[in-house]
């Protein structure tokens, strides 16, 4: 079976076969997935979830990160990274 995806006039097929590797490495990717199904196959849309729910995850943990880079800038009296980089 293959799917094909019309992109600015350009029809690209892609196989089922292909399809299955990508959601198999990007399973392996997933620490949550890694670690409870070593063996087991998970669904492609658990994986396409787990997948989304984990970037967000990581979008949430650089903010929070972002976040507390500027604290400590700020209480060391410099305005910006640029303000470091700089020196």
């Amino acid at each position: 079976m293959s799917s094909q995806r019309s992109s600015s006039g350009s029809n690209i097929t892609v196989t089922q076969d292909e399809i299955d590797h990508l959601i198999s490495k990007l399973q392996e990717l997933l620490p949550q997935l890694n670690r409870r199904q070593r063996n087991g196959k998970v669904s492609a849309s658990k994986v396409l979830k787990e997948t989304c729910s984990y970037i967000r995850r990581l979008h949430s943990e650089v903010d929070d990160l972002s976040d507390r880079l500027s604290q400590l800038l700020n209480s060391m009296g410099i305005a910006s990274v640029d303000d470091i980089l700089e020196l």
